[in-house]
């Protein structure tokens, strides 16, 4: 059970953080203009435990097939990857167009485009990496829980962010925190590998 604990908590942090300045919190915040609070709330429950589950379902599979060790350090190399990546100066907005903005089913719409968007994405590929290493479960969950939080604190606190805080200091501490989980996880799997 603390198994279970370990890898949620570890994978909410994880996944809060990656979610942290990305397009689906923009999109998030879009659709709580457009529909009822109920209706995104869960529509993103649907397509963030959908995702998430099959980025840890794919992972678990492959991480019963290849070395743990070796995973957990490709892994560590994402997150730096990640962080560096999120160092870069930002591009135009142009590149996310927002959401559909067909209004005949607003549930279907929202999970269609919460999914598609991440479908591919960072998020994505650390739920893979982390279900291959931690307990599946407990990924899926914290995971989950950790992009709802992410994406609810855009619906309803958005607003005052974009107002408040630069975007650029959210960019900076985002990397520097996924560089700093990048290293621990590749310390663990160097030692691991060494030992």
């Amino acid at each position: 059970m603390e198994v279970f604990f370990v890898a949620a908590a570890i994978a909410f942090g994880a996944i809060f953080v990656g979610e942290l300045g990305d397009k689906s919190q923009l999109m998030a915040l879009t659709f709580a203009t457009k529909y009822k609070l109920r209706t995104v709330i869960l529509g993103l429950v649907i397509a963030i435990g959908a995702l998430i589950g099959l980025s840890v379902g794919v992972g678990a599979a492959i991480g019963n097939l290849l070395p743990t060790d070796w995973i957990r350090l490709a892994a560590a190399c994402l997150f730096i990857g990640f962080g560096l990546w999120g160092l870069r100066p930002a591009k135009d907005e142009d590149e996310d167009d927002g959401p559909v903005k067909e209004r005949r089913s607003g549930l279907l719409t929202i999970v269609a485009a919460m999914f598609l968007a991440e479908f591919g994405d960072k998020t994505m590929i650390i739920a893979m990496g982390m279900g291959s290493s931690y307990n599946p479960w407990g990924v899926w969950i914290g995971g989950t829980a950790g992009m709802l939080a992410a994406d609810l604190l855009a619906v309803f606190a958005g607003a005052w962010v974009a107002r408040k805080i630069p975007e650029k200091v959210v960019r900076y501490v985002s990397s520097g925190l996924f560089l700093v989980i990048g290293a621990l996880l590749g310390v663990e799997a160097v030692t691991a590998l060494a030992g």
